[in-house]
């Protein structure tokens, strides 16, 4: 063989080696881009772990060739860190955790609600309370989660009976205190939300002193990082749609749907069932008037130093 024919020879063979392995990394990254995954945050307690469990999501995302990757936090201030940092791209909290990740310059985007479910928070008292009225609770102990949808309700209840936080002793504990200092009788009344009040209800007789019925709103928002959702509004409408149609389905099989809560929460489906009768159900995008309840339950904190800056829930909110 000549000299160059093996030059020949050589340079092809280099040539088809080259031309074969931008093939090959040219099918991965196609592959790779054909493949995404939808990282859901979600608490023990909600739409989004029925969701889960039906698996329904997941076989709505396969033909486009989404997986579903689900991490659980224990609580909405949690979740909304880990949509901050990168963790997970989508979530479910009530109107306080966002409020507080928003006055610390989160990147999250409000996508979506269901309806106001005031009956599903409350102030309830021990069952064998002297107490009759709000204004009884004049100089008492009153416990709370601090910064949550009920402290909310607590500044509303008090200013529709003509009394502000200085009139009562605000204990703030997290639910599973809150809960040991009212059996305790350490506190006279304690302000909480479901599925946490279905059981005082039903396990300890608590009574129920003021609901959120005609004094707030009480939502539960889906949100999404910014970005993600910038680059991805398809799916998320998707999803949207698909937690629609799981709550349609809750409302028409209650029993059903707190059986699927009953291991996650150790919680027993007679309470998880009272519970989820008092949910709001539809999920559907923001609206103006939504915005507007939100933006009052964010003055209100603002104006209780409970966060440093005032917000705009509008600009975090996507222009469709």
């Amino acid at each position: 063989m000549s000299t160059f024919q093996t030059s020949f020879w050589n340079k092809s063979r280099v040539l088809s080696t080259l031309v074969a392995s931008a093939i090959l990394l040219s099918g991965c990254t196609q592959k790779e881009a054909e493949t995404l995954t939808l990282n859901v945050g979600y608490q023990k307690y909600g739409v989004l772990p029925i969701l889960k469990e039906r698996g329904t999501l997941e076989k709505v995302l396969k033909d486009q060739n989404i997986k579903v990757k689900w991490i659980e936090f224990p609580a909405g201030p949690q979740l909304l860190e880990g949509l901050n940092v990168g963790s997970v791209s989508f979530g479910e909290a009530g109107e306080a955790p966002p409020i507080f990740a928003q006055a610390a310059n989160s990147n999250l985007v409000y996508i979506a609600n269901q309806p106001s479910a005031p009956l599903a928070e409350a102030l309830i008292i021990p069952k064998n309370s002297p107490i009759q009225s709000i204004k009884d609770l004049k100089g008492k102990r009153v416990v709370l989660n601090k910064g949550s949808n009920v402290h909310y309700l607590l500044l509303k209840v008090l200013e529709a009976n003509q009394l502000k936080l200085d009139d009562i002793d605000v204990v703030y504990l997290p639910p599973a205190d809150a809960r040991a200092a009212f059996e305790k009788d350490a506190v006279d009344a304690w302000v909480i939300w479901d599925p946490f009040y279905a059981a005082a209800e039903k396990q300890l007789g608590a009574k129920v002193l003021a609901t959120g019925q005609n004094l707030v709103s009480n939502h539960q928002f889906y949100l999404a990082d910014r970005e993600f959702a910038q680059q991805h509004p398809e799916l998320l409408k998707t999803v949207v749609n698909e937690l629609n149609t799981t709550t349609t389905w809750v409302a028409q099989h209650q029993n059903e749907a707190a059986q699927l809560l009953e291991k996650a929460t150790g919680l027993d489906s007679a309470i998880l069932k009272t519970s989820i009768s008092r949910m709001g159900f539809g999920v559907k995008p923001i609206t103006a008037q939504v915005a507007k309840e939100q933006q009052f339950v964010a003055d209100a904190f603002y104006q209780q130093k409970l966060i440093p800056n005032k917000i705009n829930i509008q600009a975090a909110i996507l222009a469709h």
